[in-house]
């Protein structure tokens, strides 16, 4: 016969979405308990480039977007946490970059780009030169320009690991929990091995596994939607670290790179922007060519004879849209006893966790469970995506 464990918040997911909730309910005196299938940040989380960025790359054509706006304040609100003054304790994550930058190879088109985005971002987007430059582009070969933003780039893994230390004893692992739901359409009960968890709420944060939640519990709206991409690694010993967005001639990032330690102590460059858009119609060993030309040209000063290179499908879910569009804000919507949501960015984490609370606090659910879940069997940390692809 199964336990019942009673709390005041029961959570399904535990990327950084669900973890940072977790954490900011705790902070608020709810009790907890987040489910986590597999591991922790295994999903979308623990894919992500980490750039907790405040909307350039959505005014790229000039003009500041709802989703620019919508995204704004998330660095400094990331960076506050980071420094301990913020609603969550983080200090000792691994920031990766202090800043995010944009840089416009030369050509005539790309230069233009750039020159809008800095209009567009006055304050935001400032031209660097000189001993400013980052390392990869103080080369006399470089001809372009080069921007930087008030965004940062963080250690996603690492950032796991600081959200479970302040989960306390209120994870657990199940590889199958099952809904339970009552006849009035609202669930009574979270199955979980040897466990039913019974709360005043539930909040669905487990990103694309939200579907066969959603689908378990026998609810069709919200749908979700994704958009999917094929990121590219490229793993050596010597790679200068790189965080930027490299312009072309469309409103997207022609290529978004981001640097990551791999356990080993080489380092990883991962590649986004519209080359991973483009790249899910091509198979891995042509994206990967593509790649390789696309960084002789960009970067041809940077040399990587001796890497090695990878690709890494990646499934953006989000809420549907109607013509599969990016969703501009971070998405919470109430169902019956339960929060369905998707952050749509990673940087959007605080902002979900700020519409979560408000909706509870409208609903009148307080914190009146005191918790004590010492026994619980634990979800494990996810390893990088970037040591799981080279081994």
């Amino acid at each position: 016969m199964s336990k019942t464990l009673e709390t005041d918040i029961c959570i399904l997911g535990g990327g950084i979405a669900g973890l940072w909730l977790n954490a900011r309910l705790r902070g608020l005196g709810y009790s907890t308990l987040l489910i986590e299938r597999g591991a922790l940040g295994g999903g979308q989380s623990g894919k992500s480039q980490g750039i907790i960025h405040g909307g350039t790359k959505y005014a790229l054509h000039g003009k500041l977007t709802a989703a620019a706006e919508s995204i704004a304040g998330m660095p400094n609100r990331w960076r506050t946490c980071l420094q301990g003054d913020g609603e969550l304790d983080l200090r000792g994550v691994n920031l990766l970059s202090e800043h995010h930058y944009l840089w416009s190879p030369g050509s005539l088109i790309s230069n233009l780009a750039g020159f809008f985005a800095s209009k567009a971002l006055r304050g935001k987007v400032d031209a660097v030169k000189g001993k400013d430059l980052p390392e990869v582009f103080a080369n006399p070969a470089f001809r372009g320009k080069v921007y930087r933003l008030a965004e940062l780039v963080i250690d996603v893994p690492d950032a796991v690991r600081r959200l479970s230390e302040l989960a306390g004893d209120s994870l657990v692992s199940d590889s199958a929990p099952q809904i339970e739901r009552r006849e009035d359409g609202s669930i009574d009960a979270v199955r979980i091995n040897g466990y039913q968890i019974k709360a005043q709420r539930y909040v669905l944060t487990a990103g694309e596994g939200n579907e066969a939640l959603l689908q378990d519990w026998g609810v069709t709206q919200p749908a979700m939607q994704r958009r999917p991409l094929q990121m590219v690694l490229v793993k050596g010993p010597n790679l200068p670290p790189l965080y930027a967005h490299c312009l072309g001639s469309s409103p997207k990032p022609r290529m978004t790179i981001t640097t990551h330690p791999c356990a080993d102590g080489q380092w990883c460059w991962y590649l986004g922007g519209e080359l991973a858009e483009q790249g899910v119609q091509l198979t891995p060993d042509a994206l990967v060519s593509k790649a390789q030309q696309e960084l002789k040209e960009l970067l041809p000063w940077v040399d990587l004879t001796h890497c090695q290179w990878t690709t890494l499908p990646v499934n953006r879910a989000e809420p549907a849209q109607s013509g599969l569009v990016r969703p501009d804000t971070a998405y919470l919507q109430p169902v019956h006893n339960v929060l369905v949501s998707w952050p749509t960015k990673l940087a959007l984490a605080p902002d979900l966790s700020d519409q979560a609370v408000s909706q509870l606090h409208s609903q009148g659910v307080r914190p009146s469970l005191s918790d004590d879940y010492a026994d619980l069997p634990r979800p494990q940390l996810a390893a990088p995506a970037w040591d799981i692809c080279f081994r």
